[in-house]
């Protein structure tokens, strides 16, 4: 039984594919739009279906879209539609831009829900010509059953579903879904229960998305800037900001509507300097936010008693409040699945239904890496070199000649096997470099254009974790950051952050042969079982998908080198 999820709600649309309980594919549309977070310079998001993510699920499995039993679609708008449930049709408003009124809570919500109740007749009928060979043969008849799943429980199930544990409390946290912000439950007995909800308007994600775009960062896109920004300053406005966000106990918290300028000065434009008060309130909403959410899942683990805790939802790719809780919550362990945004509830949905509708009661799968896209062999990667004239040569052992060029200081572009899901780089399409030499954290920030606050992550050998980082574990997916060993601090230096801190990921074999070779192969040669490992992009571009992105953003950046499937293309 195949089942496909889909995101096409807000940002980051994305489709996923399941069958019987295992994902099989799952991609995110900016991967091969090429448009960042689907997001279109308009004033909203355009909602379309992400036909290419689809495409390419299917074609992964070899199956077409009528081989599909079920469709899951991350958003229910029945939680919002309200007396309008039963309507043959919506009123638009003539002015999108004016004041919401009546029961819409915005002036865009009727053509947002009419977009996505007809999203069943787009997907049957919608597709671009160049994707119609796998869509043909479904009408608006469909053979398969269509299902709406709500948001947050989309967002749930992609944590407890995928979380290598059979009992944990679940948290979610995002800027919103129909109603819901943030949900608390117990997945225990192969059964799911949700606890309690934190409704519209109080919301974590869109006070943090508030302040972002206050501090001249795009909201719903740069908050982990303003996460890196905040160990460069003191958490000084804490106080104001402990006004504005309060835990009002049993899991509730309140927001309350804020004038940023009249707290805190006029707001800061794009493009010019950072100042002190800048770094001073990141650091606050830093800090407020780590308090609040340390209280939310201690008033968790009292209501479940569960030992183990996963979470999803756009606030948990904040990896240094990941980390608090992981150090200072009640949780024997915390997972957070590494797709934790709004692509996730793809994966989530999918199998949400997948679990409902005949795999109740199994677990077959659980997400130990996300190398779950699109991958290219030597023949097509090789035919596109020669296309390109570009010179290129074979590697005879990729790993040990790589390690080389790692060892003059030299940046690595990394295309090998399959995509990764989420947000992160865990090497498949990394940019690479050594962390030896301290300037290499400005270097690449450089060669990505990147703000020079911005830290850079190290990869290393999971069995080599605990060495050179305090308490180093199993970390896969880029979701926590540790203290680096102060004895190890001096001889990798370009992967500290100003706090000391570096946001690990821990790799071994089974996961990935290729990147795990070449980390034991720039050991042998160094003395340290760890490498620079950043997104293979340059600022404002999704991360390259296939062999023309890698071979583009190579050619257009100071890379120094590209190892792409058994191949390595060298500037001179």
């Amino acid at each position: 039984m195949y089942t496909l999820g889909i995101n096409a709600a807000y940002h980051d649309c994305a489709a996923c594919l399941v069958r019987d309980g295992v994902v099989l594919a799952a991609a995110e549309e900016e991967r091969f739009t090429r448009v960042k977070h689907g997001k279109r310079p308009v004033p909203f998001t355009t909602w379309q279906l992400p036909f290419h993510a689809i495409d390419y699920c299917l074609r992964e499995a070899g199956i077409a879209l009528r081989d599909i039993a079920h469709v899951a679609y991350s958003y229910d708008p029945a939680l919002l539609l309200g007396t309008h449930r039963g309507d043959a049709s919506i009123a638009l408003p003539l002015e999108p831009s004016t004041q919401p009124s009546g029961e819409w809570l915005s002036p865009w919500d009727p053509l947002f829900l009419s977009y996505i109740v007809n999203a069943p007749r787009q997907l049957a009928g919608g597709a671009p010509h160049h994707l119609k060979k796998r869509f043909e043969g479904v009408r608006h008849d469909a053979p398969y059953a269509w299902h709406f799943v709500e948001h947050h429980l989309a967002h749930e199930a992609s944590a407890f579903l995928a979380a290598p544990f059979d009992e944990c409390a679940v948290l979610t946290m995002d800027g919103r879904g129909e109603a819901a912000t943030t949900s608390y439950g117990h997945y225990q007995d192969r059964r799911y229960r949700r606890i309690s909800q934190v409704n519209l308007p109080h919301s974590l994600g869109l006070l943090y998305e508030s302040i972002t775009d206050y501090l001249g960062f795009l909201h719903s896109s740069d908050e982990y800037k303003v996460m890196a920004l905040a160990s460069f300053g003191k958490p000084s406005c804490a106080p104001q900001l402990r006004e504005v966000l309060r835990y009002a106990g049993e899991g509730a918290y309140e927001v309350k509507p804020a004038d940023w300028e009249e707290l805190f000065g006029p707001r800061r434009e794009r493009g010019t300097e950072f100042t002190q008060r800048h770094r001073d309130i990141a650091s606050s909403l830093q800090l407020v936010l780590e308090e609040t959410v340390l209280q939310m899942a201690g008033w968790l683990h009292a209501q479940t008693g569960a030992a183990n805790l996963c979470m999803a939802g756009g606030v948990a790719l904040n990896c240094v409040m990941n980390a608090k809780v992981r150090d200072h919550g009640p949780f024997r362990r915390v997972w957070v699945q590494p797709a934790a945004g709004d692509a996730g509830t793809a994966l989530g949905a999918a199998l949400w239904i997948d679990s409902r509708q005949g795999n109740a009661g199994k677990r077959s799968w659980q997400m130990d890496h996300a190398l779950l896209g699109p991958a290219y062999d030597d023949g097509e990667i090789e035919q596109f070199l020669r296309q390109c004239k570009l010179r290129y040569r074979r590697a005879g052992n990729l790993s040990a000649e790589v390690a080389d060029l790692l060892m003059l200081n030299k940046v690595i572009g990394w295309f090998q096997g399959r995509m990764e899901f989420g947000p992160r780089a865990l090497g498949a399409r990394s940019i690479l470099a050594s962390p030896l030499d301290a300037s290499m954290q400005q270097r690449l920030n450089q060669i990505k254009d990147r703000e020079d606050f911005r830290p850079v992550a190290p990869v290393v050998l999971e069995e080599e974790a605990a060495n050179w980082f305090v308490n180093g574990g199993v970390s896969p997916f880029m979701v926590f950051v540790y203290d680096v060993r102060p004895d190890k601090a001096d001889r990798i230096p370009a992967a500290r952050h100003v706090d000391g801190t570096a946001r690990i990921q821990t790799i071994n074999r089974a996961q990935n042969a290729p990147y795990y070779d070449l980390l034991r192969a720039f050991a042998e040669r160094s003395g340290v079982p760890v490498l620079i490992n950043t997104s293979f992009n340059t600022r404002g571009e999704p991360v390259v998908c296939t062999p023309r992105d890698a071979l583009e953003s190579f050619c257009c950046t100071p890379l120094d080198a590209l190892a792409i499937g058994s191949f390595i293309v060298e500037k001179t």
